[in-house]
């Protein structure tokens, strides 16, 4: 994660639930507090969270894997200045990387977090 840092306080991760918009989807849920002024302008800051309901530390930490795996392939087109939480909901099914992905894209596109220009004009190299 090149332009990225983790949120690791309490207070931080309050911060996004309390101020922030939330969008929820199947697997996870978007809290996003964005452009908060500050000096970190051109760094965007995530956590990711998994409560016990979501299963066993294997489950949760496999989850967050997923989610910070997805993040780290739209992190390129995502606009600068915004602090995120992500937080993983307790579901039947594990879902699959492409599931998660089609989730976020979905999250970030309803946030308004997506540069669409730049999500345009990427390219795919083989």
């Amino acid at each position: 994660m090149k332009i990225t840092v983790s949120l690791k306080k309490a207070y931080e991760f309050s911060r996004v639930y309390k101020r922030g918009r939330y969008y929820a989807g199947k697997h996870v849920i978007l809290y996003m507090l964005a452009k908060d002024s500050g000096k970190d302008l051109n760094l965007n800051k995530i956590g990711v969270t998994a409560s016990k309901k979501v299963g066993k530390s294997v489950v949760r930490n496999r989850m967050k894997r997923l989610v910070k795996e997805n993040y780290r392939a739209f992190e390129p087109y995502i606009c600068l200045g915004c602090q995120m939480v992500f937080v993983v909901r307790s579901v039947s099914t594990l879902p699959t990387y492409k599931d998660i992905n089609r989730e976020m894209k979905y999250l970030f596109k309803r946030a308004g977090a997506l540069d669409l220009e730049k999500w345009e004009k990427r390219s795919f190299s083989s």
